[in-house]
């Protein structure tokens, strides 16, 4: 492993989705860039994953502009480029247009959606001047609505990002994919997600199917559901 192994950049890597993509990822020889709110949690597994030479972690509220510069900037100084950025930070609400309070939404519509387009915004730059790739944690839930989900809304308008990022990089050689798990066991679920979900490990290995394509194969979306799940 050399300073010219490509970089890896998650947002919402300390748990769940995101951090079984970084050990898959850091399995498959990239260079890390962990970004989370939770700044003890990713600073140790920024550690686990071997340290500053193979992993940095930065602190990162995506719903915060600069903290995604920063976090961007960061890790174009520590490790001179940016191959792959996963938009994944993301968080769900129960279902019913009664059920959360309006602070729980307007926190989860700017995490999924606006935090999401920040991330796009700060490693457009650096993933143009490496041909790199963009993904972005979708839903089954943002492929068809679910009754009273505002959470589906964001999905759907994640599904919807995608596709504008890819229109927007087309011919710049950057490649553009929405992943869109069904149930999967993540702490998104206060109680787990019930027998048969997909496990972290099952959509990490969907992440690294996009990623290691010939570079002129663009898989744009993957819908990824356990065999249990009939919707």
């Amino acid at each position: 492993m050399t300073d010219s192994d490509p970089v890896f950049l998650i947002t919402g890597a300390s748990s769940g989705i995101g951090a079984a993509t970084a050990r898959h990822a850091v399995n498959a020889g990239y260079r890390l860039a962990l970004g989370a709110r939770s700044t003890d949690r990713i600073e140790a597994f920024a550690q686990e994953l071997g340290g500053s030479e193979r992993a940095i972690a930065v602190t990162c509220d995506v719903t915060e502009s600069e903290q995604q510069e920063a976090f961007v900037q960061t890790t174009l100084e520590r490790f001179g480029r940016l191959d792959v950025a996963f938009a994944n930070a993301g968080f769900g609400a129960a279902r019913g247009f009664t059920a959360e309070s309006p602070e729980h939404w307007r926190s989860m519509v700017l995490t999924n959606v606006y935090g999401a387009a920040l991330t796009i915004r700060a490693t457009m730059p650096a993933l143009r001047e490496s041909k790199g790739h963009l993904l972005l944690t979708g839903s089954v839930a943002g492929r068809r609505a679910l009754p009273g989900s505002l959470y589906s809304a964001t999905k759907w308008a994640v599904t919807a990002m995608g596709e504008s990022a890819r229109q927007e990089f087309n011919d710049t050689g950057v490649r553009v994919t929405v992943i869109e798990p069904g149930m999967v066991d993540t702490p998104f679920f206060d109680k787990g997600a019930g027998p048969g979900a997909l496990t972290p490990d099952d959509v990490a290995r969907v992440v690294m199917f996009a990623v290691s394509q010939p570079p002129h194969v663009d898989v744009n979306e993957i819908l990824v559901r356990p065999t249990v799940q009939p919707n």
